[in-house]
């Protein structure tokens, strides 16, 4: 897929969510990476399309391709330095968003289980009471189907595919996730009784449904407390919109 940089600049929800001389925070689509990819220097990201723009960009935290929502960039070293420390430090507070499928007994809790790279070359992580490393996300329940929910994530810890790995092992695996779920995507058909498909059915999402909603922070120049939002994406949007009316509790 060829990104186009004006969807990416775009001002407000569809692209630029906070722009002044020291940080840039972009609402960036699923499918795209943050960084170029270290095997094909070919594959489309946004550091790259930011940087025909803005000349030197600094990237403060990166997700995973399939996700979307906020990414934060910087224009100076010094702002970098300062909230790469922030993230270090946990004084930034991140709030995601994701469907899963199951059913959560509690509405709010906290999963405290070590995460470690699976050995085995693919790259995927698991837990490991042994020999993981400290790994905490907070979760409540949103909105309950039955048998999906929208659940809202707060990672404090900042692990390779924590959320993921962290719902998966309670039960709640993220919708069409490939790695920790069944990978399918979400078909109308799935939910609605008696759907008629009169041709290809296409899926109302067919990627992992997590979504980067928010970051806050203090501003690395004016010290002022910045919250920063994306809006659910479409697809996720669709799939809420089906759940609540054929699979609402």
């Amino acid at each position: 897929m060829r990104w186009k940089l004006e969807h990416i600049l775009k001002k407000g929800s569809g692209g630029i969510l906070l722009e002044d001389d020291a940080v840039l925070a972009i609402n960036k689509p699923a499918g795209l990476l943050v960084l170029p990819d270290r095997y094909d220097h070919s594959l489309f990201n946004l550091y790259d399309l930011l940087k025909e723009t803005f000349g030197t960009i600094f990237v403060v935290h990166r997700i995973d391709r399939e996700t979307s929502g906020v990414v934060l960039f910087t224009k100076t070293a010094e702002a970098h330095a300062q909230l790469n420390a922030a993230f270090e430090q946990r004084h930034v507070e991140k709030k995601y968003r994701a469907i899963v499928a199951g059913t959560s007994h509690t509405d709010s809790d906290s999963i405290n289980l070590p995460i470690i790279e699976n050995e085995h070359g693919v790259r995927k992580m698991k837990i490991d009471t042994k020999k993981g490393k400290e790994s905490r996300t907070d979760y409540a329940v949103m909105e309950r189907f039955d048998g999906y929910a929208l659940v809202e994530a707060r990672p404090h810890t900042g692990r390779t595919h924590q959320i993921r790995v962290h719902l998966s092992a309670i039960g709640l695996p993220i919708l069409a996730d490939p790695l920790y779920g069944d990978g399918r995507g979400f078909f109308l058909s799935t939910i609605k009784r008696n759907y008629q498909v009169k041709e290809e059915e296409q899926p109302l999402l067919s990627r992992t449904a997590l979504h980067a909603f928010s970051l806050s922070f203090s501003h690395p120049v004016t010290s002022w407390n910045i919250l920063v939002e994306a809006p659910l994406p479409k697809d996720m949007e669709a799939v809420l919109k089906a759940l609540r009316k054929y699979q609402k509790r």
